[in-house]
């Protein structure tokens, strides 16, 4: 069972954008990455670099280290990854037709759709506090107002004078 929280584990923002590697993407669908990069190859049409693009060495070497490092020779990446955005992997549904492959695809389309609801709920309680935030400074600008209108009266009222009368011990 592919749950949200192991596809949000599987999501990167690289080149300011969420994106999934290939070989994440072919272990969720249940297939290897050469035969997902192969169908992709063919349908080259289907995936502007919009949808997917090859990442550089850098940022593969930074993404590496998030993650561990590969194997060199035997069993390790030869190649620079291919990474798909969230359109790059709705486009995949047509072109790996396996059952496993779109009840995947179905769930990451939802945890993505989840992860924008998210970050707008973020945006919106931003922007109350910053509201919140200019009505408190507003009401202190205008108490400090006040304080240094009494500052300024202050002097002008008489002292204060010691009381008297008899005085208990």
């Amino acid at each position: 069972m592919i749950t949200p929280k192991i596809i949000e584990k599987k999501i990167y923002i690289i080149r300011d954008t969420k994106v999934m590697l290939d070989s994440d993407l072919a272990d969720l669908y249940g297939v290897e990455t050469k035969y997902l990069n192969r169908q992709v190859k063919r349908n080259l049409e289907r995936f502007p670099k919009e949808f997917m693009f090859q990442l550089s060495k850098i940022e593969f070497d930074s993404l590496k280290c998030q993650f561990g490092t590969s194997k060199k020779g035997r069993g390790g990446k030869q190649k620079l990854p291919f990474v798909f955005t969230e359109y790059g992997i709705a486009a995949l549904s047509g072109v790996i037709n396996s059952p496993i492959a779109i009840r995947c695809n179905i769930a990451i389309i939802k945890t993505f759709i989840e992860m924008r609801k998210v970050l707008k709920q973020d945006e919106s309680l931003s922007q109350k506090l910053e509201k919140l935030e200019e009505g408190t400074n507003q009401m202190f600008k205008v108490v400090f107002e006040r304080l240094d209108d009494l500052e300024a009266v202050a002097p002008l009222l008489p002292p204060r004078r010691t009381k008297i009368g008899f005085k208990k011990n």
